[in-house]
């Protein structure tokens, strides 16, 4: 059976492994068969039902030393590196003492459980109600109260990295999320009481402040110049292993992970990551700060070669917004975008499968307003190339609301270009559309096994259109039910023309080529589908 993989914020994980028992309650490490066992005494993310503390019998492989950044080297013979390869050592001793751990706990309310159907007058109800049982007055889970739910105590590790000589550090919003305390050490073991400024879910950036002067401080780089196959060094505290180094080489940039995350174009390398290694600093072969390691690709809970990293530029944004209003902006488009790929490069006549295709916009967004349309393909935004759809989203924001941007669309055959005010996302920005099969098929020529009739006025007026007709049957082994079309879509247009009738579908389709793009609406949501038919 083929495993699923997933994407997983390493803090996450880690709880994960916590009540899996692969990380010890206390924390601090992995368990590990026939070896030297030391008392943990370092913290790991973790979470408690109960909070109740543990024997100190208990035995983890633990960091029980943390060696100083600026430790004398020991005495021997040094062998520098090869020419070209950057020098490690030189950039962990000279940015590790800004490299922070991070520490959380906090609490989280849980449900209660549904109490069992016990007669008052079953000899066992006393029992139960004394000693417990979920759900049931006074039983786990009810906090002392019956029909409330409790709650369980987080605790949790990570990193970050100090950018200001004050005591501001950046780190992962996902390392901080509902932490009622956050502490700071730094490699000299001092301790400091961190204030969350504020941190934005949509990028997974957060600012932190400690009372404290004259820290030492990163270097901020720029990922502009950064190349595919540069090295590049993380320092984190994985496992609760703080100033651990790894290194290795960015794998790709402008890495989009899904709707959810859209709007940073991550950074992909091979460094490895693991849990606790969130919200620590990604640097480059100069030592200067390029990302912020955040989550890893995994299919077995652990590091498998893949992890990304947000770019720098987007956390410096988040931070100065933060330091000056307490609060982060993100700017709308208002669309609804599809990779578009060969079928959809056939079907609306582009040299290259590149561009978003605009799936759906939104009624009264900047898009609309703009004369954006269902089946326009922007092929660039402010000046830059958009090639695949994820590229849309991160552009747009990296604008702020209110800016007025160009747009060049690819419409009806032609460029042109269309001037957009965007506006204020309020956690909503550009998405990428969720499915769309993308069948490539074949099929015979000029058809595609649709069953089709006119929509009733009632069934416009419902689905707030003037324009499609309902797909009642989709022929088997037909294009279209190989390109994933099904019955109870409604098909609205054919490669970005709106169609309200049978024979317009049959034009349209006798005038294509190679593939037809049909734009469908099912549920509440519209996405093209490509289908094959010649």
């Amino acid at each position: 059976m083929a495993q699923v993989e997933k994407m997983i914020p390493v803090k996450k994980l880690v709880w994960a492994l916590a009540a899996a028992g692969v990380l010890g309650v206390t924390g601090g490490a992995l368990a590990m068969r026939n070896a030297k066992l030391t008392p943990a005494s370092q913290t790991s993310a973790q979470a408690s039902t109960d909070g109740a503390s543990t024997s100190n019998n208990d035995t983890q492989v633990a960091a029980t030393t943390t060696p100083l950044a600026n430790a004398a080297a020991p005495a021997g013979n040094f062998t520098p590196p090869p020419a070209g390869m950057p020098d490690f050592a030189q950039i962990a001793a000279a940015q590790g003492p800004a490299v922070v751990n991070i520490s959380v706990t906090g609490s989280v309310k849980t449900r209660a459980a549904r109490a069992p159907q016990i007669d008052p007058d079953d000899p066992f109800y006393e029992f139960f109600r004394r000693f417990g049982v979920p759900g049931m007055p006074g039983g786990p889970g009810q906090g002392g109260q019956g029909g409330e739910g409790g709650s369980r105590e987080i605790r949790g590790q990570g990193s970050g990295f100090i950018v200001s000589a004050d005591g501001v550090i950046l780190t992962n919003a996902h390392v901080v999320q509902d932490a009622q305390e956050v502490v700071v050490k730094l490699t000299d073991r001092r301790e400091y009481r961190a204030k969350v400024l504020g941190s934005d879910k949509s990028t997974d950036v957060a600012v932190l402040k400690i009372e404290a002067k004259n820290l030492p401080t990163v270097r901020l780089g720029a990922t502009r110049d950064l190349r595919v196959g540069e090295w590049v060094l993380a320092i984190g505290s994985p496992f609760g292993f703080e100033n651990s180094v790894s290194a290795g080489v960015i794998s790709a940039k402008g890495r989009s992970l899904g709707p959810d995350e859209s709007r940073v174009p991550f950074l992909q390398t091979d460094v490895a990551i693991n849990p606790g290694n969130s919200g620590g600093p990604l640097f480059n072969a100069r030592g200067e700060v390029v990302g912020i390691n955040s989550q890893i690709y995994s299919a077995s809970g652990g590091y498998q070669g893949l992890s990304f990293a947000i770019p720098v530029e987007v956390a410096s944004k988040v931070r100065q917004q933060i330091e000056k209003g307490g609060k982060v902006q993100h700017a709308k488009l208002g669309v609804m975008v599809q990779e578009v790929n060969q079928g959809f490069a056939d079907s609306f006549k582009l040299d290259r499968p590149e561009g978003a295709l605009v799936a759906n916009v939104e009624d009264d967004g900047p898009a609309a307003k703009a004369g954006l349309r269902s089946g326009d393909v922007i092929l660039g935004f402010k000046g830059q190339r958009i090639v695949a759809s994820g590229d849309l989203p991160a552009l747009v924001d990296q604008s702020l609301p209110g800016d007025k941007v160009d747009i060049d669309v690819w419409r009806s055959g032609k460029r042109e270009t269309i001037t957009a005010t965007l506006g204020d996302a309020n956690e909503k920005g550009a998405k990428l559309a969720k499915g769309g099969a993308a069948g490539d098929a074949d099929a015979d020529h000029a058809k595609l096994g649709l069953a089709l009739r006119p929509l009733q006025p009632e069934e416009r007026r419902q689905l707030g259109t003037r324009d499609g007709l309902l797909i009642q049957e989709v022929g088997d082994g037909s294009a279209a039910a190989r390109a994933g079309v099904r019955p109870g879509d409604v098909l609205l247009a054919v490669n970005g023309t709106p169609v309200q009738s049978i024979d317009q579908v049959r034009s349209a389709v006798k005038g294509a080529e190679k593939s037809v793009a049909l734009l469908v609406q099912r549920g509440g949501d519209k996405i093209f589908v490509p289908v094959r038919i010649g």
